[in-house]
C-alpha cells in the first residue's frame, strides 16, 4: 500500500466523519486550514514516542496509539488548554494491514473521548517512530504555566501516583508481589490509558499559580517550577497519594520511589497560594477536583524529600531522555 493510500484508507476517512466547523480544510491537503476559537489564544506541542524507549518492542498497536495521543493531551492539560485538533508523523517499518487498523482504531477512540480532530499528518517508512502535535485553546492570560508560584505556595497532584511505573513493571515481570488479574488489568491499564487532567485543569484557570503534568517522575517535574520560579520545594513524602491497587503490588518504600520517580503518571501537578487554598479545599470537598497537598515551596533552590519531617534520600531523581 503506498503512501496516499494508506493515509486515505486509515486516517483521512476517519478524520472526515466528525470534522467540526473550526477545520476548513483537513487531512489529504499540503496543510491544514483551521479556524481558531475567537478571543483565544493557541496552546501547541509536539511529542516523539519511539518504540523500545517510550513504549515496549512488540507493544499492541491499538495500545500505542492510545497512549501516545493521551500523553500528547496530557500537555494541554497542563497548560489548561481546550483540545481542538493534531497532527500525526508516522514512521513504519512495513505497512501492515492489521497493524494500521489496530492503529487508527485506538486513535480514533481517544480523538472521539477528547474531542480533538486529526488534521494532517505524514508518514514515511523506518523504525516505528510516532510523533504527535496537538493543538488547543486557553483564555488570554489564564493558561497554567511553570513560572508563576511563589514561596508559601502549596504543591498538590492530582488523583494517585506511581500506578504507570507500576504497570510497567507489571508488563516486564518486575513486580515485588504477586497481584490479582484486577491489580495487574488496572496498572497495566494506568500505564497505556492514562488520563490527561483536562477537566482539573479548567477548575484550575485562574485559582494555581503553576501547573504541569507529570511525565518523568514528581521530583524531577516540580524541579521544572522550581527552576522556572526561581525556588524551593519540600516534598512530604508521607502524603503522597498512593493507590490500593499499587499498595497490593508493592512495598512502601518502593511505591513512594515510583510515585517520586517513576514518571509517565501524566497527572497534574500544582502549585496554589494559600489564600487560594479554601477554594481549592471546597472543589475538593465537592468532588469537583481530586487532589492531594504534597508539599510547599520555599525559597532557595532544588526539590528536598522528607519523611515526618526528616531527611529522605532518593536512589535517583527521575526519567532521562537520554
Amino acid at each position: 500500500m503506498g503512501e496516499f493510500e494508506l493515509i486515505r484508507h486509515y486516517f483521512q476517512q476517519h478524520s472526515a466523519e466528525s470534522t467540526p466547523a473550526s477545520v476548513l480544510l483537513g487531512v489529504g491537503d499540503d496543510a491544514a486550514l483551521l479556524q481558531p476559537p475567537a478571543g483565544e489564544v493557541l496552546a501547541v506541542s509536539v511529542d516523539t514516542l519511539v518504540n523500545g524507549v517510550h513504549f515496549p518492542d512488540g507493544a499492541p498497536a491499538e495500545e500505542i496509539a492510545q497512549r501516545a495521543l493521551r500523553v500528547n493531551l496530557s500537555d494541554l492539560a497542563a497548560m489548561g488548554a481546550r483540545p481542538l485538533w493534531f497532527t500525526l508523523a508516522l514512521t513504519l517499518p512495513e505497512a501492515s494491514d492489521d497493524w494500521l487498523r489496530d492503529f487508527s482504531r485506538g486513535l480514533f477512540d481517544v480523538a472521539e473521548t477528547y474531542g480533538i480532530t486529526l488534521v494532517g499528518g505524514d508518514t514515511t517508512k523506518g523504525p516505528l517512530t510516532i510523533t504527535l502535535q496537538v493543538i488547543g485553546s486557553v483564555p488570554p492570560g489564564l493558561a497554567l504555566r511553570r513560572d508563576g508560584a511563589s514561596a508559601g505556595d502549596y504543591v498538590l497532584v492530582t488523583h494517585t501516583l506511581g500506578d504507570s511505573a507500576a504497570g510497567l513493571a507489571c508488563l516486564q515481570g518486575r513486580l515485588e508481589k504477586p497481584v490479582s488479574e484486577e491489580v495487574s488489568t488496572y496498572l497495566q491499564g494506568r500505564y497505556w490509558r492514562p488520563n490527561p487532567r483536562l477537566d482539573a485543569a479548567m477548575q484550575l484557570l485562574g485559582v494555581a499559580s503553576a501547573a504541569l503534568d507529570i511525565s518523568d517522575g514528581l521530583v524531577a517535574d516540580l524541579g521544572h517550577i522550581c527552576a522556572a520560579s526561581d525556588l524551593s520545594a519540600e516534598l512530604f513524602v508521607e502524603e503522597l497519594p498512593l493507590s490500593p491497587a499499587l499498595q497490593s503490588a508493592a512495598s512502601q518504600a518502593q511505591g513512594w520511589q515510583w510515585a517520586l520517580t517513576g514518571g509517565d503518571d501524566y497527572e497534574l501537578c500544582f502549585t496554589v497560594p494559600e489564600s487560594r487554598m479554601p477554594e481549592v479545599g471546597a472543589l475538593i470537598g465537592t468532588g469537583a477536583l481530586q487532589a492531594t497537598v504534597v508539599g510547599r515551596l520555599g525559597t532557595g533552590s532544588g526539590v528536598h524529600c522528607t519523611l515526618h519531617g526528616a531527611p529522605y534520600d532518593l536512589p535517583q531523581s527521575g526519567y532521562s531522555h537520554f
